[in-house]
C-alpha cells in the first residue's frame, strides 16, 4: 500500500527521470516528501515557476527525454506557461504536473482553482487530471510516451491532492520505448534521383530527435555530396559549424546570400525542422502554399509535413534514421553541378565572422568572437530573446551536438534556466548563458538558484538600458515617437555579489577575455555586466543609422 505521493515518484523512478524542477506548493507536499527521500532523482527548487519550467525544457532538449517541473496550481501553473509555449513550439519534450485541489471542488471557484484544458489546451499535446492513485502509473506511462512521440511536446498533468493523499495497490508502469521510423528505402532513392536532377540543392537541418550520431551523419552525407547545409532557426549545433558545407543560419533577418540561395535554389531538403516562419524568412524564401522549389520534407509527425508547405516528397521518419540512411546514399561519381554554389555560399558565410565594427568601449561583436575563441567545443552557451542575440547567432561558431540552447519561441528570460539546466544535466561542460538586460531581469532570481546548488556557470549580461528589439522597431517604424523602452537597471555586478556570486563590470573590450577565462576557473556563478553604447543596436545598423533610413 503505497499513498499517491510515493507512487508517483516511484513512476518517475521507473521511467528514469534523474531531476525535477520545482517551486514547493502545499498542493502536492506528499510528492515532495516522497522526492526528497529518492536519492535517484534530484529535487532542484526554483526561485519562479518560469523559471522551473524553462529548466525542464531546456533538459528536454539536451536529453531527448522529458524534462520534469512540478508547481502548484493557481498562480503557480500560469508562471509556467511560458515554459510550456517554449516547448511546444521548439518541439521539445516536457512533462509539467500541476497540484491541484481535492477533487469535487471543481467549479467552485476554490482557493486557486484553475482550468488546466482551458489554460494549456492550445499548446500542450495533452492535458489531463488524474482521478485516482491507481492510474498514476498508467497516466504518468502514458504522459512520457507522448512527449517523445511524433512531434515532441509537452504534457500537462494534474495531480488532486486527495489522489496524492490517497493509497492504492498498484504495481508501476513500464518505461515506453521511443518509437523510431527509419525512412524507406524507395523514399532514398528517390532523394538521390532528385539530387541526381537538381542544380542548386540546399539543406535545412535542425530539429527533434537529433543526436551527435545524427550531427555526424549529416556531415558525411553534405560532403560525399558536397551539399551547402544551413540551419534552421536556433538549431545552429546541427553541425559543426567549420565544416566547409555549413552555410549559415536561417534565423530573424537572415544574410542576403543565404536568403537568395534558399529563394533560388531547385531541390530543399528539409530534416526535422517544421519550417518555422522564422527560417522561411515569413515564407519569402519558401512560399506558401506553393514553394517554387521541389521540397523535401522528412520529420517524424506526418502532420506536420505539407501543413504549411506542398511538399512533393514527404518522408515520416526520425532525424537520426532519416539522417543515417542519407549517410549511406552512394556518392555521386563525378563533381556535383552545384560545387560553385556551395563554395561561395560557404565563403558568404566566413565573410560574415569578419566582425562588422559598432559603437562603444565594450564591442559585442568582439565579445561574442572572444567567447567564440576561447570557450572549449564542448562549451554550452544559452541565450534568450533580444537584440544582443542577434550578435550571438552572427559571430559565434558552434562546433558540436547539444552546444546551443536558445528558444525558438522567442522568450525572454531564457538563457539563465536553461544555464542551470545545462549545468545540471553536464557538470563538467564549461556554460554561458548570454542575455539582455530586460532579458534577464525576468529570470533573475534564478541567480540563487545558481549560488544555492553550486553551479559554476557564467552570465554575460548586455546592458544598453532597453529593450533593444522593441526600439528598434519603433525608431524604424515609428520615429520621434519611442515610447516604453527605456530601462532603469540595477548595478546587475553589485547585484550578483548580493545572491552570492561573483560580479564583474566590464567598460572595456580588452577586459572581458581575463575576465572570461577567470570565470571559467570559478566554483560559484560569475556574472559579467558589459556596458554597451545604446547605438550598438544590431550587428549591422546604429540607432542613428535606423533614424535616419540607413538602418
Amino acid at each position: 500500500m503505497r499513498h499517491g505521493g510515493r507512487i508517483l515518484v516511484d513512476q518517475m523512478v521507473a521511467l528514469g527521470v534523474e531531476r525535477v524542477f520545482t517551486v514547493p506548493g502545499e498542493s502536492f507536499l506528499p510528492v515532495l516528501e516522497a522526492l526528497f527521500d529518492t536519492p535517484s532523482i534530484a529535487t532542484i527548487v526554483c526561485r519562479h515557476e518560469s523559471g522551473a519550467a524553462m529548466m525542464a525544457e531546456a533538459t528536454g532538449k539536451l536529453r531527448g527525454r522529458p524534462g520534469v517541473a512540478i508547481v502548484t496550481r493557481g498562480p503557480g501553473a500560469a508562471n509556467a506557461m511560458s515554459g510550456i509555449h517554449i516547448a511546444g513550439q521548439d518541439q521539445t519534450p516536457m512533462l509539467l504536473l500541476v497540484g491541484l485541489h481535492a477533487g469535487g471542488e471543481e467549479d467552485r471557484e476554490c482557493f486557486q482553482e484553475i482550468d488546466l484544458r482551458g489554460l494549456f489546451g492550445s499548446m500542450a499535446k495533452w492535458t489531463a487530471v488524474v482521478r485516482s492513485p491507481e492510474r498514476l502509473p498508467e497516466i504518468l506511462a502514458r504522459a512520457y510516451h507522448l512527449t517523445m512521440s511524433g512531434r515532441p511536446g509537452p504534457v500537462v498533468l494534474g495531480l488532486p491532492e486527495d489522489v496524492l493523499s490517497g493509497t492504492a495497490v498498484i504495481a508501476d508502469a513500464m518505461a515506453p520505448t521511443p518509437v523510431a521510423v527509419p525512412p524507406s528505402p524507395d523514399a532514398l532513392a528517390a532523394i538521390g534521383q532528385m539530387l541526381d536532377r537538381a542544380e542548386r540543392p540546399l539543406v535545412i537541418a535542425g530539429g527533434p530527435g537529433w543526436s551527435e550520431a545524427a550531427a555526424q551523419d549529416l556531415s558525411r552525407f553534405a560532403t560525399a555530396f558536397q551539399l551547402p547545409v544551413a540551419t534552421a532557426f536556433r538549431r545552429q549545433d546541427a553541425i559543426d559549424n567549420r565544416h566547409p558545407c555549413y552555410v549559415g543560419h536561417l534565423g530573424l533577418a537572415a544574410e542576403a546570400k543565404l536568403a537568395a540561395a534558399v529563394r533560388g535554389a531547385d531541390l530543399v531538403i528539409a530534416i526535422a525542422t517544421r519550417l518555422d516562419d522564422v527560417t522561411t524568412g515569413a515564407d519569402r524564401l519558401i512560399a506558401t502554399p506553393d514553394p517554387s522549389q521541389q521540397l523535401v520534407h522528412i520529420h517524424p509527425a506526418p502532420d506536420q509535413i505539407g501543413r504549411l508547405h506542398r511538399t512533393q516528397l514527404p518522408i515520416v521518419a526520425d532525424a537520426q534514421s532519416a539522417l543515417a540512411g542519407l549517410a549511406a546514399l552512394p556518392a555521386p561519381t563525378a563533381a556535383p553541378a552545384w560545387a560553385t554554389f556551395r563554395r561561395d555560399l560557404r565563403a558568404a558565410y566566413e565573410a560574415t565572422l569578419e566582425p562588422m565594427a559598432t559603437p562603444g568601449a565594450v564591442k559585442l561583436e568582439q565579445i561574442v568572437a572572444i567567447a567564440s575563441r576561447c570557450l572549449p567545443e564542448d562549451a554550452i552557451v544559452t541565450n534568450g530573446a533580444g537584440n544582443y542575440a542577434a550578435f550571438l547567432h552572427r559571430y559565434f561558431v558552434y562546433k558540436r551536438f547539444n552546444t546551443q540552447l536558445a528558444p525558438g519561441s522567442g522568450s525572454m528570460g531564457y538563457g539563465l534556466p536553461a544555464a542551470i539546466a545545462a549545468k545540471l544535466a553536464n557538470p563538467t561542460a564549461p556554460v554561458v548563458a548570454f542575455a539582455g538586460d530586460g532579458c534577464l531581469t525576468m529570470s533573475l532570481g534564478e541567480v540563487a538558484t545558481a549560488v544555492q546548488y553550486g553551479l559554476p556557470i557564467v552570465v554575460v549580461v548586455a546592458n544598453n538600458a532597453m529593450y533593444g528589439t522593441i526600439r528598434m522597431h519603433q525608431e524604424r517604424q515609428f520615429p520621434g515617437r519611442v515610447i516604453a523602452t527605456t530601462l532603469v537597471n540595477p548595478d546587475f555586478a553589485a547585484l550578483a555579489r548580493s545572491f552570492g556570486a561573483r560580479g564583474v563590470r566590464i567598460e572595456h573590450t580588452e577586459a572581458f577575455e581575463p575576465a572570461l577565462l577567470e570565470a571559467l576557473q570559478q566554483s560559484r556563478p560569475t556574472l559579467i555586466e558589459l556596458i554597451l553604447d545604446p547605438q550598438a543596436l544590431t550587428p549591422r545598423a546604429t540607432l542613428a543609422a535606423i533614424r535616419s533610413g540607413q538602418g
